[in-house]
């Protein structure tokens, strides 16, 4: 028998594809099994790097895990900006939602965090994957972590708008959408979208860097004025 929470949680998820009404049935019936499936080999070797670092500078207790695609991983001032927590960066370039929660036991589970920044998902969009995979892939991670980790905090940094994937936005705002509305106090939802915005509605060519998808340190600057509240 599932804990309460969990199957709330299902029952929530339900909810919101129902409403979304765009994820077929073989699509949601992979999902269930997603958790479960081998981790991706071409990711083998930055896991193994995070690892190796871990045995020879073991990292703090008690820590606020960032993790999730190369957005996170590009966050190359994420210490100085967080400079009043402890903080891990486990963010592993060209990830999807599947593959974080695929290797959870390896980069999440082993550091025991009070709280999770989490953004993936744009990968996910632009490989083509519906906005309700996204938001189903993204309910599995959570309830996989919730079983190990009941009382870590989640936070989903909301799919950011960026310029080389803008023909996407409704998508992402879709997804941005749904999990903002699930009802659960250990999930939290961080809309770093309409700040991201010019005046036109279209993104702020000063938070990208030259490809147009990965941001500039003044992108990062919004992000971090947005959590560092979050976390106190």
């Amino acid at each position: 028998m599932l804990p309460p929470f969990v199957t709330h949680r299902y029952w929530s998820l339900a909810l919101l594809l129902s409403l979304l009404s765009v994820l077929p049935r073989a699509e949601a019936q992979t999902n269930a099994a997603a958790a479960t499936n081998s981790p991706p080999a071409r990711f083998e070797k930055e896991i193994q790097a995070f690892e190796d670092a871990d045995r020879l500078h073991p990292p703090p207790a008690d820590a606020i895990l960032f993790v999730g695609s190369s957005t996170i991983r590009l966050w190359s001032t994420l210490t100085n900006d967080f400079a009043d927590w402890p903080v891990i960066n486990r963010g592993f370039g060209g990830s999807h939602i599947p593959d974080v929660t695929a290797f959870a036991s390896r980069i999440i589970f082993p550091y025991n965090p009070r709280t999770i920044v989490f953004y993936a998902g744009d990968n996910d969009l632009a490989d083509g994957h519906s906005a309700a995979k996204v938001v189903a892939d993204y309910h599995e991670f959570t309830v996989l972590v919730h079983a190990r980790l009941p009382r870590a905090k989640v936070l989903f940094l909301a799919i950011k708008p960026s310029l080389k994937r803008w023909q996407l936005h409704e998508q992402a705002l879709t997804v941005n959408q749904a999990i903002a509305s699930l009802p659960d106090p250990w999930l939290g939802f961080i809309d770093t979208y309409p700040p991201m915005l010019g005046e036109a509605g279209r993104p702020r060519p000063e938070l990208y860097q030259e490809d147009g998808l990965h941001m500039t340190s003044a992108g990062y600057a919004i992000w971090t004025g947005l959590i560092r509240p979050r976390l106190r």
